[in-house]
């Protein structure tokens, strides 16, 4: 009898996500999609061996200071047409700061 060994990691869940080399551990297996929006940068990530999981954060250089309440809106608006296709989410957590 013949061991197959572990299964195969699962496929990112948006055609969009990007291998992302992980240099201080090469077997993991993440994926990210960055894009520049009006605020900074829009960031959406997700791990393999925590595939229940999609982040999405903003990066801007703003420090010692939240992202203002008039830009929120707009970073989830851009955050939600890219995970359309994967339809309604939950939320878990809603600080778009890294």
């Amino acid at each position: 009898m013949a061991l197959l060994g572990p299964p195969p990691p699962p496929e990112p869940p948006l055609d969009l996500l990007v291998r992302n080399i992980v240099t201080t551990d090469p077997r993991k297996m993440i994926y990210a999609f960055e894009e520049e929006i009006e605020d900074g940068v829009m960031r959406l990530i997700w791990d393999a061996e925590d595939p229940e999981v999609l982040e999405a954060e903003l990066r801007a250089p703003i420090y010692d200071r939240r992202l203002p309440r008039d830009k929120v809106p707009g970073f989830w608006r851009e955050v939600k047409a890219r995970i359309a296709p994967l339809g309604p989410l939950p939320v878990l957590g809603a600080d778009p700061r890294p």
